[in-house]
């Protein structure tokens, strides 16, 4: 008889403690020359990301040259006083490094990521960017060409086409936020190497800008490092711009965005928030969260689970424009898309979910959930250096305090499901949402229309 072998198990591995984890907390610092430093090390991270925030926000814009700022920050990577814009990509490709520059409201910022050994020349160069731009008339046409290209593609994407006609439906004409952020076809085409320059000149200055960089920077002498390089770039001191109020009209109605033929309906639902700064935050982000955060969020699980009208509808919200004083605004939105023939009864069920929340409220379960997603996510969000220095800098942004991100994860989990149920309802009030529709105007009106969630309007499409 055959002797049957035995196998040895090695004894399963045993969990260990949980590390206790915080958002990490930067140093700040001022240089000489007026710029301030944020700094964050982060032990392992070996590529390191540094932001630039420049105080040129969108509403300091010419009249008339809306997008200039969007060429000036796409143009920082074209060239300097001391190289060409193929050698300054080529230098740049020799760090190893990637460099990205974009305008939004608040201002422009820049984003760099290097390996931590290349940090040096990769400092430099960004400093030689901001100190010196060359903003040569050839690159500066180039870049304007490529932005008069975008702007159809931009036109025919849908989810894009709407937000553009919610952002017009809310905000006044005046202001700029009522317009696209990377300007029109009419402004873009007005804009040269000598309105790019003036911009520079009025509005970017290290005595207005922040720095943020995190990484391991063991080893690093970065006071040295920084003293060289940002250090060296100079300008006037200024006081920062005001930030502008903000006036907007969120009443009820339905703008119908026409494309004849179209098989899908896009949806854009917004509304205007409140500043970040308001208390009720924390509770919204959560509340916001249980209705549309995620694939298990009340608006997919009736929409997409059960009655298979979409792929995904999403609530959010967006921050603007924050202020030191609160006065600033955010947009709190549902987007998503479904077919045409049930535009109609998709928008009566979403208004469904709205009423049942208003009526009954969230479940504790769904507020657990949120928590454990939100919160308990947060180690691996922020494994990466750029997921760190993004949060920084908008905290930077939108006048926050350094700490403010770790505090927001405390209040999440502080918050109950009482207040976070107050907070998403007041978020989206049924006779208060601005609902922007993408979509066959001659299938859709009708049955929007008789669903009475506001005026129907049709525009076209352009």
């Amino acid at each position: 008889m055959t002797e049957l072998a035995t196998m040895d198990f090695h004894p399963q591995p045993q969990a260990g403690q949980p590390k206790p984890w915080a958002f990490p907390a930067p140093e700040r610092g001022t240089l000489d020359n007026g710029l301030t430093v944020l700094r964050c090390h982060r032990p392992g991270q070996q590529v390191v990301a540094v932001e630039v925030l420049l105080a040129a926000p969108l509403e300091a814009e010419p009249a008339g040259l809306d997008g200039v700022a969007t060429i000036m920050a796409r143009a920082f990577s074209e060239g300097t006083d001391k190289l060409s814009a193929e050698e300054f990509a080529a230098e740049l490709e020799r760090c190893g490094a990637t460099l990205d520059a974009h305008a939004d409201h608040p201002g422009v910022r820049l984003s760099l990521e290097v390996p931590v050994s290349r940090l040096p020349k990769a400092l430099g160069l960004l400093a030689d960017a901001l100190r010196a731009p060359a903003f040569a008339d050839s690159e500066v046409e180039r870049l304007v060409r490529n932005r008069l290209d975008e702007i159809p593609h931009e036109t025919a994407n849908p989810a894009r086409r709407a937000a553009k006609e919610l952002s017009k439906e809310l905000f006044p004409a005046t202001s700029r936020m009522s317009r696209p952020r990377q300007g029109t076809e009419e402004t873009v085409q007005k804009i040269d190497s000598a309105a790019v320059r003036a911009f520079f000149d009025k509005h970017v200055r290290p005595a207005t800008s922040t720095a943020v960089i995190v990484g391991d920077l063991t080893g690093v002498d970065l006071d040295a490092l920084l003293a060289e390089t940002l250090g060296d770039w100079t300008g006037s001191s200024a006081e920062p711009r005001p930030v502008p109020s903000v006036a907007a009209d969120d009443t009820g109605r339905v703008i119908i965005v026409d494309r004849p033929g179209a098989v899908q309906t896009q949806l854009l639902i917004g509304r205007v928030g409140a500043d970040r700064h308001d208390r009720v935050w924390p509770a919204q982000v959560l509340g916001t969260y249980c209705l549309g955060g995620t694939l298990t969020s009340r608006l997919d699980r009736v929409l997409r689970e059960e009655k298979g009208y979409t792929y995904g509808v999403r609530a959010f919200g967006q921050v603007l424009r924050a202020a030191p004083d609160g006065t600033g605004i955010a947009m709190l939105a549902i987007s998503g898309s479904v077919d045409t023939p049930n535009t109609g009864p998709a928008l009566d069920d979403l208004w469904k979910v709205l009423r049942t929340l208003a009526a009954e409220g969230l479940t504790d379960a769904e507020r657990d959930i949120a928590v454990q997603n939100l919160v308990g996510v947060a180690p691996l969000k922020f494994e990466t250096a750029a997921a760190v220095a993004g949060t920084l800098a908008d905290q930077v942004e939108q006048y926050l305090p350094d700490d403010y991100q770790a505090t927001l994860y405390q209040q999440l989990a502080a918050t109950g499901t009482v207040e976070a149920t107050a907070a998403a309802v007041s978020a989206f009030p049924v006779d208060r949402l601005v609902t922007v529709l993408v979509g066959d105007a001659a299938q859709i009106r009708e049955p929007v229309k008789a669903l009475g969630i506001g005026e129907v309007t049709v525009v076209p499409a352009e």
